[in-house]
C-alpha cells in the first residue's frame, strides 16, 4: 500500500468542492485556464500542482486556497492519526 501523497489529498479535496458546487471538469478548467486532462489528473493525484496553478483552481472554484490547505492538512492529520499539532518554533527561537 503506498502512503497517502499531499497531490491525493488536494486533487481529492479540490474534485469534492467542484461537485458540491455542480461545476464539470470543463466549466473549471475553462475558468481556470487550464486543459481538461491537466485538471482531471490533478484531481486524480497524478500531476503536482504548482502553487500558481492551484490558486488560478481555487479562483474558478471561488474558494480561497488557505481553505483547501487547511483542508488537506486536516485529512493528512486524520491519516496519520495525529491528535493534537505540536508547537513548532521558528527557525531564530529554535537555535537560540
Amino acid at each position: 500500500m503506498r502512503p497517502v501523497l499531499v497531490r491525493d489529498l488536494i486533487g481529492e479535496s479540490l474534485r469534492e468542492e467542484r461537485m458540491a458546487q455542480g461545476k464539470t471538469l470543463r466549466e473549471v478548467s475553462k475558468s481556470a485556464r487550464v486543459s481538461l486532462g491537466y485538471l482531471s489528473e490533478v484531481e486524480r493525484g497524478q500531476k503536482e500542482a504548482s502553487s500558481e496553478l492551484l490558486a488560478s483552481i481555487c479562483r474558478a472554484l471561488d474558494l480561497p486556497l488557505s481553505i483547501v490547505l487547511n483542508v488537506v492538512s486536516e485529512k493528512m492529520a486524520s491519516y496519520e492519526k495525529v491528535t493534537a499539532l505540536p508547537t513548532i518554533r521558528p527557525v531564530a527561537q529554535a537555535a537560540a
